[in-house]
């Protein structure tokens, strides 16, 4: 069922026109239409097939920036290009850490290598808005999809039932924006379909009641989502909204100065033993490949973000810039798949010391490009300096070409079963009640034996070792800074690398950067907003 959705959610983007601007007074963030002719919610909605549609929208915005592709942002202030949902979380997870490093200089995007950033970096501002503008679409989705209102359009019971689960997606789609929104800038409001469209102020909530509004909803969530592996493929299941709720739970300390690992663990447990998805026994290439939805990879993917070559028409979107930006220097674009490369992205030596070697021997998962490449970084916008990562082929397993070589098929693994079994290992290393450290061992063990790794024993499990057997498994994954910051490896001087605090040996960095700045922007905007510490 991928590419039936996939095309439902990319042709959308040029029929809603759903737009925002960060000027508003509320954080709802007005969802207009660009002109009479476009999205009009009541008249809209007359379709019966219009639920599916927004839907898909909802979908459709974690990859792309505008409604038509790179051109018309969603969001203003950051070009379309710059503002793919995935993209910006790829910046600010891979970008503040040891895994990645950008060449360009655009505007403020230097200070996100260097941990140096301000509350006027447009990149920060861009996150903060592209998580509100799906906030703000889910909210009013679920205003347009209420008992009455379905009612007053003679919906039929058949549809009604389907909607009732979009309707439970919608809300997984905004508890995610909040997750993000509570990981990255900690104090946020919240606003709901409950809450007015218009000029207000919403209430910045503290970090602890955003912890508290996403474990709520859920935990809800768990009663109307779709059963585990019966949506349609790069649809949400009840097992997704586990596997979250297990993030939050295993970052609740850092976002409430309470731990919640035996809850982590209990999920990760459940996941594990009664989900349905199973580890994907294939090469751990195929998990990146361009047919990553069919080649088995899929059996352990929990929750895609799904890309297509021919339905998606944005080049700088989602795994398109990730891969375009990754090629550069000697590198050949065609052996990726790719059309050509932006001499962008490479990581850094301290990531590569994490591997035995840099040639992908001792562990599959050390997919380093050498070649004309040094290992260390001495002009950062260089992209011969550091190493060139090879993790992402647009290609199909059995090395067949994709559909295209612009616009990469392949679908990024937001949320996969390796990851739980990590989450497990870590609340066993750190004392979970009712964890089992032989049983976590057996799950590091099939991660390594896979990537044709030594296997470990339980003299192995660590802090350290799960830190960095999570960067071998995971990275470019989107979860590094958050991993770096609960481990608390992120700010300070334990953890240094290359430019981190803007020096090209690294030094320490001021630890109120474990979060964000509200962007200035925000602020200005809503006046009763208060700023992060460090950052006034």
């Amino acid at each position: 069922m991928k590419i039936s959705f996939k095309y439902i959610s990319y042709f959308l983007l040029f029929i809603l026109g759903l737009n925002l601007t960060l000027i508003s007074c509320t954080s709802d963030l007005d969802v207009t239409p660009k002109d009479d002719d476009e999205f009009l919610s009541e008249t809209f909605f007359q379709d019966p097939a219009s639920y599916k549609q927004v839907l898909a929208k909802l979908y459709a915005g974690l990859y792309v920036g505008g409604n038509d592709g790179d051109g018309a942002a969603d969001i203003a202030g950051i070009g379309g290009d710059f503002s793919s949902y995935l993209r910006l979380l790829f910046v600010t997870q891979e970008f503040t850490t040891d895994e990645a490093i950008i060449a360009w200089a655009d505007g403020t995007l230097p200070t996100l290598n260097a941990q140096t950033w301000s509350p006027a970096n447009e990149f920060l501002a861009g996150t903060f808005s592209r998580a509100f503008y799906e906030i703000s679409v889910a909210n009013e989705f679920l205003r347009q999809t209420t008992e009455a209102k379905l009612d007053a359009r003679g919906v039929d019971a058949t549809l009604k039932a389907e909607i009732a689960t979009f309707r439970a997606e919608a809300r997984f789609l905004r508890a995610f924006s909040y997750y993000n929104l509570m990981d990255l800038f900690g104090n946020v409001p919240i606003t709901t379909e409950n809450d007015p469209v218009g000029l207000f102020y919403p209430v910045q909530k503290s970090r602890a009641e955003v912890f508290a509004f996403v474990e709520s909803e859920l935990k809800d969530l768990d009663n109307s989502l779709a059963a585990s592996k019966t949506n349609e493929y790069g649809r949400i299941d009840k097992t997704a909204a586990k596997f979250l709720l297990a993030q939050v739970y295993l970052n609740a300390k850092i976002y409430t100065g309470t731990d919640k690992f035996k809850e982590a663990a209990t999920l990760c447990n459940e996941i594990i033993t009664a989900s349905g998805y199973t580890f994907a026994n294939v090469p751990y290439s195929y998990l990146f490949s361009a047919d990553n939805n069919r080649n088995g990879a899929q059996n352990e993917v929990i929750f895609p973000i799904i890309g297509d070559g021919n339905a998606i028409r944005a080049t700088g979107g989602g795994m398109s810039f990730i891969m375009h930006a990754s090629i550069g220097g000697s590198m050949d674009a065609a052996s990726r798949g790719m059309d050509g490369g932006w001499q962008g992205i490479r990581t850094r030596r301290e990531f590569v010391a994490l591997f035995p070697d840099e040639t992908a021997t001792a562990d599959k998962r050390g997919t380093f490009y050498t070649d004309g490449q040094t290992l260390d970084i001495v002009n950062v916008g260089t992209f011969t300096n550091g190493y060139a990562v090879t993790k992402y082929i647009n290609k199909n397993s059995d090395g067949t070409a994709a559909q295209r070589n612009d616009i990469p098929d392949i679908d990024f693994p937001m949320f996969r079963l390796s990851d739980v079994y990590l989450m497990y290992a870590e609340c066993a290393v750190r004392g979970a009640a009712d964890t089992d450290m032989a049983k976590a061992v057996g799950y590091i063990n099939k991660l390594r034996t896979r990537a044709n790794a030594a296997t470990i024993t339980a003299a192995n499990m660590n802090l350290n070792f799960i830190l960095d057997e999570r960067g071998r498994e995971l990275f470019w994954e989107c979860h590094r800074r958050t991993d770096l910051i609960r481990f608390g490896k992120f700010t300070g001087g334990d953890k240094i690398w290359q430019w981190k605090g803007g020096s090209i040996n690294g030094n320490a960095t001021e630890a109120y950067r474990d979060l964000m700045p509200i962007p200035a922007r925000v602020i200005q905007a809503n006046p009763t907003f208060k700023q992060n510490p460090g950052y006034n």
